[in-house]
């Protein structure tokens, strides 16, 4: 019997389709443009989105997890992907920038606290944001928790993962040469940064069809291939921030200066067979985090497309507007 027999699709627990009341380009000042739009109610909870990658950008399904008649939903292309230019750049690309640039769309929205809402590396982002504007930040929303550390780069991309799908870790691994499997990171910033696009185009797919296999409880093979554009923007983006530690100060920071955010309450979801950000991190998070609280899924992995974690993600933004008043809205 099919253990979702009977389950709601992750569809199902979205309110409907929406399209944005705004839509823009914000100019950074450093050679970026920034898609930002806006949907919902225009007086409503602000929620800003943060979205996965780095690299993955925004799409419209992440604005139906929010009641548009209760949440200012906000969401944007970070820099260098989705409709943002220009397109694949790494250049003025780092996670300070990110945080600069979300500064500037609430300042420029005329927004004074929000709620912060992000999965895998969109958690990431959030964390960073959050310790480093935490009288900005009233709520987190956190899925999928990546701390952006070594063991957990060293996990997906140095064969810890490959040891449970070895077959689709093969298919990885066979495109870089024996001697340079050892850092199989750079093996691949070198293929994605060569200059020729023909190139970068078929090692960004290639990155992209590891994670895309392994993201859902469901799949069990290969899932196609990324279109083009969105493989080279994403691959070159990921391995840019994961080969510079997320420009992080040093290993671990995150938790280290978790104290910053001890006064910000926040829900962390997590699916408990998550095979590219394991809970252990969300664990380590919530443990060191005293307003964290760690929802762990049942039977789901990584995406945000999981029915149980979108459900619970659900309930978590019905329950925020239901007690407004107590985060200061």
């Amino acid at each position: 019997m099919d253990r979702r027999a009977g389950q709601k699709s992750a569809s199902q627990h979205l309110y409907p389709p929406l399209d944005p009341f705004d839509q823009r380009m914000m100019d950074t000042g450093d050679g970026h443009r920034i898609y930002v739009e806006q949907c919902g109610n225009p007086d409503g909870i602000p929620v800003v989105v943060l979205h996965g990658g780095p690299g993955g950008g925004c799409s419209p399904a992440m604005r139906r997890y929010f009641d548009p008649a209760e949440y200012r939903i906000i969401l944007f292309d970070q820099r260098g992907c989705g409709r943002s230019r220009p397109h694949a750049s790494v250049t003025n690309n780092t996670t300070w920038d990110l945080v600069r640039d979300i500064e500037q769309i609430r300042e420029m929205l005329d927004i004074d606290r929000w709620v912060v809402f992000g999965g895998s590396w969109g958690a990431t982002l959030s964390l960073v944001y959050a310790e480093t504007h935490p009288d900005r930040a009233a709520y987190l929303v956190l899925r999928g928790v990546f701390l952006m550390t070594q063991a957990e780069l060293d996990w997906f991309y140095g064969g810890g993962a490959g040891q449970f799908f070895p077959d689709l870790w093969q298919r990885f691994e066979n495109l870089i040469p024996m001697d340079e499997r050892d850092d199989m990171i750079a093996a691949y910033h070198r293929r994605l940064f060569s200059g020729d696009v023909m190139m970068e185009t078929r090692y960004a797919r290639a990155w992209a069809n590891w994670e895309n296999a392994l993201a859902s409880i469901d799949n069990d093979g290969p899932t196609g291939e990324s279109p083009a554009d969105y493989a080279r923007a994403f691959a070159r983006l990921e391995n840019h921030y994961f080969r510079n530690q997320g420009f992080l100060a040093e290993d671990g920071q995150i938790l280290r200066d978790i104290s910053l955010i001890s006064h910000i309450p926040g829900t962390v979801v997590q699916g408990r067979y998550d095979m590219i950000c394991p809970p252990v991190s969300a664990w380590k998070l919530t443990e060191s985090w005293s307003r964290g609280e760690l929802r762990m899924v049942p039977q789901a992995g990584h995406a945000l497309s999981e029915p149980g974690i979108t459900a619970e993600l659900v309930r978590i933004t019905r329950a925020i507007y239901r007690e407004a008043g107590k985060f200061g809205f």
